[in-house]
């Protein structure tokens, strides 16, 4: 099987269930945003020890597939069977963050990203989920959602911050307080 088709040589794509649709269009710049932060995880994964935030990263690797899958639908065919997404999968993320905060310091002014590779990368993975964010909620503007989708990307931009902490805490690494110039 050949992966170039050809078809979108005219700047379409298509959606499942087949309705052709621009390659601008938001829907595709909605899951295109999606998929480009699952590969942002991918490579912060690539760079992590085996062990349970390695397992979880996996598992969100998984709703962001899940999530792009039921972006890249049709909504006029409804009743294609599309990926699930339940909202233990926002829990799960609360919960992770809870857990992980019980070993930092409280947060008491604005983090500047940097300082070790693994915690930069979780803040690029963090501003990516908040602009695929952003894509959807103009896409849910447009064409109503299923909210879950929103509450995840939502909550998965704030555990990405809080690993970005976690991590550097792990690490020994200080994090950097922003420190508005006083005029």
């Amino acid at each position: 099987m050949k992966i170039y088709t050809k078809t979108g040589d005219e700047g379409l794509t298509s959606l499942f269930g087949g309705k052709r649709v621009s390659k601008s269009d938001l829907r595709i710049e909605s899951y295109g945003t999606v998929d480009e932060l699952n590969s942002w995880i991918g490579l912060l994964m690539d760079h992590l020890e085996k062990g349970h935030t390695h397992k979880l990263l996996n598992q969100i690797q998984e709703r962001l597939f899940t999530i792009g899958a039921m972006l890249a639908a049709d909504p006029a065919k409804p009743a294609l069977k599309k990926p699930d997404l339940h909202e233990e999968d926002v829990v799960l993320l609360e919960q992770e963050m809870d857990r992980m905060n019980e070993s930092l310091k409280p947060l008491q002014y604005f983090v500047l990203p940097g300082g070790h590779p693994l915690v930069s990368w979780c803040h690029v993975a963090r501003c990516v989920c908040r602009r695929a964010e952003r894509r959807v909620v103009a896409l849910h503007d447009r064409e109503p959602l299923y909210l879950p989708v929103i509450q995840y990307l939502n909550r998965l931009s704030d555990y990405l911050f809080v690993l970005a902490r976690y991590i550097a805490w792990q690490q020994g690494v200080e994090e950097r307080p922003w420190k508005p110039r006083k005029h």
